[in-house]
Parts: structure tokens; sequence; C-alpha cells
């Protein structure tokens, strides 16, 4: 019916012809803006009442003095219910090492949260389906556990800035809510969220909707397509300058999916995107030091490239 809809207002409304590149980009932008909203709205709802279950000071008590690998699968899990982007899973990052959280399971963490989530999660279901959505949270997660346990097992904690040890964060009270609480919450987070992310969805769409229109089908084939082996890592050094969440990237892979990218290099690209920016870059640099800093995006970025191309071969 959606489509429906944006087929009715784009070329019966507005008259603009079909199979024009104006016609199909505006089509494009009008039904993907509308369902990605209605998907977001329903389901981040939902999620955010589970997540009531996880305020950060528990999530910090329950990863704090993990076995190792336990830890790291624990915490890439807890990734997915837990909002945030590459940025602002810093702060926490801090009060995970504070607070005892090993260092390989902190990394666990820090990879998950931004690159593995419900927005990721809802977004590629409604796009691409559900064997793709849970392709890209699988392979997610996998990345987020071995990056973790690697840099566990470097033992590099003294590459953490100093201040971080000597911080003396107290942990903070976990209070219980009613459901009625936790109803009204889901409801303040959902609108909260929205009003944050608008402007990433609409301009991913937007930017996805114009490569959808305009961009000549055989160009992103002949530079990123199967028969360039440097294909992936291309795509991923392109998507580490880039910032954005999943609800900023997911419309533009949608549109270059459609132009022929391979699964694999669409994927490398938007988990280089989520998981690596030059923004959390620069705030980890107060937190870390340049070698273990170059580290972590060093092994995360290989781990992504290796997952381009394995779905590249595979799919």
């Amino acid at each position: 019916m959606l489509k429906q809809i944006a087929d009715y207002i784009t070329f019966d409304l507005l008259k603009l012809t079909p199979g024009t590149h104006l016609g199909e980009a505006l089509d494009f932008f009008l039904y993907d803006t509308v369902k990605i909203f209605l998907l977001l709205t329903t389901i981040i709802y939902v999620v955010a009442i589970i997540r009531t279950s996880f305020p950060p000071e528990k999530t910090k008590r329950m990863l704090s003095h993990k076995r190792e690998y336990v830890g790291n699968v624990l915490a890439a899990l807890l990734g997915i219910v837990t909002p945030f982007c590459s940025c602002s899973a810093v702060p926490l990052f801090i009060g995970f090492v504070e607070s005892g959280v090993p260092l390989g399971v902190t990394f666990s963490f820090l990879i998950s949260s931004p690159m593995v989530n419900e927005v990721a999660l809802i977004m590629l279901w409604g796009l691409f389906g559900w064997k793709i959505a849970l392709i890209y949270i699988g392979t997610g997660l996998v990345v987020a556990i071995v990056a973790g346990i690697v840099i566990g097992k470097l033992k590099m904690e003294k590459y953490v800035q100093d201040y971080v040890w000597e911080m003396q964060v107290g942990n903070a009270e976990i209070i219980e809510q009613t459901f009625r609480q936790k109803l009204d919450y889901a409801r303040e987070y959902t609108l909260g969220l929205l009003k944050k992310i608008w402007p990433y969805v609409v301009v991913g769409v937007g930017i996805g909707a114009f490569i959808h229109g305009y961009a000549p089908q055989d160009f992103l084939v002949r530079y990123a397509g199967r028969d360039n082996p440097f294909a992936v890592p291309l795509a991923v050094l392109i998507g580490v300058p880039l910032y954005s969440n999943a609800a900023g990237v997911i419309p533009i892979v949608h549109a270059l999916m459609e132009k022929g990218l391979p699964i694999g290099t669409t994927l490398a690209f938007m988990m280089a995107v989520t998981a690596l920016s030059l923004p959390e870059a620069i705030i980890l640099k107060n937190v870390l030091k340049n070698r273990l800093l170059a580290v972590f995006f060093g092994i995360v970025a290989v781990s992504i490239v290796l997952v381009g191309y394995l779905f590249n071969a595979i799919l």
C-alpha cells in the first residue's frame, strides 16, 4: 500500500513520468522514508521497553570480572540493546574500564554497540529481508567478539591513558521501574530518538534516492564490482571518514545494492561507517594511547575487509 501511495503522489499528483531520473528518485524517496519511519517507531518502542532491564549500571556489573571469551560474547550481545553510536559509546567505555571490565571485553562492547543495534536490524529487515538482516547482525557480532578477544590477548592495558585507571566513579544505584514507568520511558525514548535521527534518515534516503535515480548503472559495478579485487578495502577506506549511524547509512546501502554493488562490499562499507569514524578516533585519542588506538582501528578494519570478501565469495 505504501508503494501505491508513493506512486500516486509521484506519477499522478505531480505528473512525473515513470522511468525518468527525477520520477524514480522521488518515488524511491517517498516510499522508503515512510516505510523506514513506520518500522522505526514500532520496533524502537518495543525494544525500549526491553532495554529498561539493561541500564548502564547493570550492564557494567554484568560485565565486570567476567571470564575471557564469555565476557566478550556477553558484551557483544549487550551491544545490540544499548543505544550508542560510535562516539557516544566512548564515555561508557571509560566507565567499563574503571569498573573492572577487562579491556578486551570492553572493546567487544565498543564495536558491537554502534554496529549491531535495533535500528540496523529493523531497517535491514525492512529493506532487504530477514536473511540479509541476520547475516549483518551475525557478522557484526563475530567482528566484535573476535576483535575484543585479540585486543585482550595483546595485553595492552598500559596503552590506556593513565587518568582512566585513576578515576574512581562509584556504582550508581539501580532503580527498578514499574511496567507503567517502562511504557512511559519507551514512549519518551522513542520520540527522543526519532527527533535525533530523523535528519539522518531523511538525508540518507535522499542520497539513496539520488543514487537510485541518477547514478549510472555501470559506474558502481565497474569500480566496485566483483571484477575489482580491491573493491572491499576501497569501500572500507571510503566509509571510515564518514560519520553516520545505521539510520543514515542503510538507505544509501539500499540504493548501492540496487545498482549492483556486491553484498559483501556494501556490508563492509556499512560496517566501516558505523563502527569506525574519524570523530570516534578523535574522542578515543583522549582515552587511548596511539598504539592501542592504531591496533583497535587496524584489527576492526581488517576484520571488516575479511567479512566483505567472505560474503562476496559465498553470496
